[in-house]
């Protein structure tokens, strides 16, 4: 297997992980028993966790675009800053989605 064709599916597999972490958390905010406005738990805890899907939808989009120059051939042993960044942002939501985690979870 290519290097292009391997990295085109994890990168397709992270984008599927990455709407599968949108979908969950939608479906959290509808079966929550308490709002916005309920407390400041829960004033926190949708901003928090709303900030972080508003950084997953856009880490998903720069994956996408990453993903449609992989596939174009604009990518090569040399020319790869773009994807890098992509990324490297993804690795910084997984680390605050973990800190979230353990904030409002644990």
């Amino acid at each position: 297997m290519s290097c292009y064709r391997s990295c085109s599916i994890g990168v397709g597999f992270t984008l599927f992980l990455g709407l599968i972490f949108i979908s969950c958390q939608l479906i959290e905010y509808t079966a929550l028993s308490f709002t916005i406005a309920d407390s400041i738990f829960g004033s926190v805890f949708f901003l928090g966790t709303g900030f972080h899907g508003i950084h997953v939808v856009a880490g998903i989009i720069f994956l996408l675009v990453g993903l449609g120059r992989l596939l174009a051939g604009q990518f090569s042993a040399h020319r790869h800053l773009g994807f890098t960044f992509a990324i490297w942002y993804w690795h910084f939501v997984d680390v605050v989605w973990l800190f979230l985690y353990v904030v409002f979870y644990v």
